[in-house]
């Protein structure tokens, strides 16, 4: 079971922090972040048939990013991500040059499970994922080789999720839909992107 001491959680096969009330004011965060955004709704080819994503995409930062089949060329941060970027990199003790972000606009919207292990992120990276909005609940679970027990975490507007180390090489993780109403939500997850991968 997982336990928590101070912000580290107590996982087997895993490095991940939560640290809750990150930023003092994540409404005005949201509402920034939200105007300045340029929001997609990306399509998806799984089993050769094309799907819409259940979520609001946008990339930012210094390079392309390649995952589940599709190439995002870089757009600049903007001042708001930027503010955003300059705090998770205090507080985290790493360099970011990407953000993905995501907006969950009510419970039907969801992230299918998967790892952020792409070969252009290294063999062991610090994802560093920023909540704003509605509170959802993250789940993870093991990989096949590794043997755990499954958890989740929900993850409070203004908070800043850390996962460092072996996490993505044993676990896999998910924002399921919710059958409760819920409001709507940002997450950004900052990322080292190597581009010569």
């Amino acid at each position: 079971m997982a336990t928590l001491s101070g912000t580290r959680l107590d996982i087997a096969g895993a490095d991940i922090s939560l640290v809750p009330g990150s930023f003092r004011n994540p409404q005005e965060l949201f509402r920034r972040i939200d105007a300045e955004a340029d929001w997609r709704r990306e399509s998806i080819k799984l089993f050769g048939r094309t799907h819409a994503m259940p979520r609001l995409t946008c990339w930012m930062g210094d390079v392309a990013y390649r995952y589940s089949g599709l190439t995002h060329p870089p757009a600049p941060f903007t001042p708001a991500i930027r503010e955003v970027l300059d705090s998770v990199q205090r507080q985290s003790g790493t360099r970011f040059n990407g953000v993905l972000l995501n907006q969950y606009r009510d419970g039907r919207d969801s992230m299918g499970w998967h790892a952020d292990d792409e070969a252009s992120l290294g063999a062991a990276p610090v994802i560093a994922s920023v909540s704003l909005g509605g509170m959802r609940r993250m789940r993870f679970k093991p990989k096949p080789h590794f043997a755990a027990e499954p958890f989740a975490l929900d993850l409070p507007s203004g908070s800043l999720l850390i996962m460092r180390g072996a996490t993505q090489a044993n676990w896999l993780h998910a924002i399921p839909k919710s059958a409760k109403p819920v409001a709507v939500r940002i997450n950004l997850t900052f990322r080292m992107v190597n581009s010569e991968v």
